[in-house]
């Protein structure tokens, strides 16, 4: 819908001369008809001085009173229109300057709302209408920014893999290797492509997410199901570091969410507690079923979050200055928050320094 106040104002400034003219000629009108109705009236009365002589008295008291009446008619008439004229002239203005405060952007504009009277009514709608383009206008200035925000990121992200793969690639044309350096070399290369290709991926996921292209597949399943997907792709690196991953859930609990992007977020809440618990630890992970919602608690011994950044560890691309030597881009727990949030659930997290991190994610029953 496109609001043209400028052509509204516009044409309740035109009205003000319609009004106008519109008294001019009404008064006009008016005196021609009377002017009329006295001509006929006078020559009825000369009719009947012609037929009763004697009652010339009468006849000119008969001519007065339509004279005297006729001018009162004129004068209420036209009082009553200059009124209602003045009325709705200060209307217009009133609406004409609360329009010009909005478009000149007057964040103080007075507007009647509480009175029970027309001006009142159309100023309702009026800051309404406002606040309508305000939300508008917000909405979008937030959609520029999170898209100014979003190239930066990516911008920033694929740069480093890329310098690392020209680098590794110029080195292998300009120099000669021999045989064990130059695998060694095309192996980081291959590490940077695999790296490339997991943020696009991610950055693909995180993009279809923030613009409602995804529409989720919400139907009732088993939990356990969607639990054992998740942990299918993490067991591999769970047994490189010796992290033993506890199940504890009850495999016949059902709950209506999204089977395959529910199994995301649960993957890479698990993969993150992963990455960040130490050779030997563990994971343990257990289902609680509440009133409204059901919790899933995920509980690592790992090396913990400050309390500071806690805040922060859902955000698109952030990593801690701790962990910049474990591999990963920051995306994982903040796609992991996505898709709870669009299943009108949440997640919460506590951690201790050097003692591990707790994360829980609410679904709704």
């Amino acid at each position: 819908m496109v609001w043209d106040i400028c052509g509204l104002v516009k044409r309740m400034k035109n009205s003000k001369s319609i009004f106008n003219n519109c008294y001019i000629n009404f008064s006009i009108l008016y005196i021609i008809i009377s002017s009329i109705s006295f001509f006929l009236i006078k020559q009825q009365t000369n009719a009947i001085l012609k037929t009763y002589p004697n009652s010339f008295d009468t006849v000119k008291n008969i001519n007065n009173i339509s004279f005297c009446f006729g001018l009162l008619s004129l004068i209420i008439g036209v009082s009553f229109v200059y009124i209602i004229r003045i009325n709705i002239v200060k209307f217009s203005d009133s609406i004409i300057d609360n329009i010009d405060s909005f478009i000149s952007q007057d964040k103080e504009i007075i507007l009647e709302t509480n009175k029970d009277t027309l001006l009142s009514k159309i100023q309702n709608k009026f800051k309404y209408m406002i606040e309508i383009m305000e939300n508008k206008n917000r909405r979008y200035l937030e959609e520029k920014d999170n898209i100014k925000s979003l190239i930066s990121d990516i911008s920033h992200q694929i740069k480093t893999p890329i310098a690392n793969i020209s680098m590794y690639n110029e080195t292998l044309i300009n120099r000669e290797l021999d045989r064990e350096k130059q695998i060694i070399f095309l192996e980081n290369m291959q590490n940077q492509v695999s790296k490339l290709e997991w943020l696009v991926k991610s950055l693909i996921k995180m993009s279809r997410l923030e613009s409602g292209m995804i529409a989720l597949n919400i139907e009732k399943h088993r939990i356990s199901d969607t639990i054992a997907n998740a942990l299918s792709g993490i067991y591999l690196k769970s047994e490189e570091k010796n992290i033993s991953i506890n199940v504890d859930i009850d495999e016949k609990l059902e709950l209506y969410h999204d089977k395959k992007w529910t199994s995301e977020a649960i993957f890479n809440i698990v993969e993150n507690s992963v990455k960040y618990t130490k050779d030997n630890g563990s994971i343990n992970l257990k289902i609680d079923k509440m009133d409204l919602f059901t919790k899933i608690s995920i509980i690592d011994n790992g090396i913990g979050i400050d309390e500071y950044e806690i805040n922060n560890v859902f955000k698109r691309f952030y990593r801690s200055s701790n962990v910049s030597n474990t591999e990963g881009v920051g995306v994982g727990l903040y796609l992991a928050r996505e898709i709870i949030n669009k299943q009108s659930g949440y997640i919460k997290v506590e951690s201790k320094k050097g003692v591990g991190t707790s994360f829980y994610v609410y679904m709704k029953n």
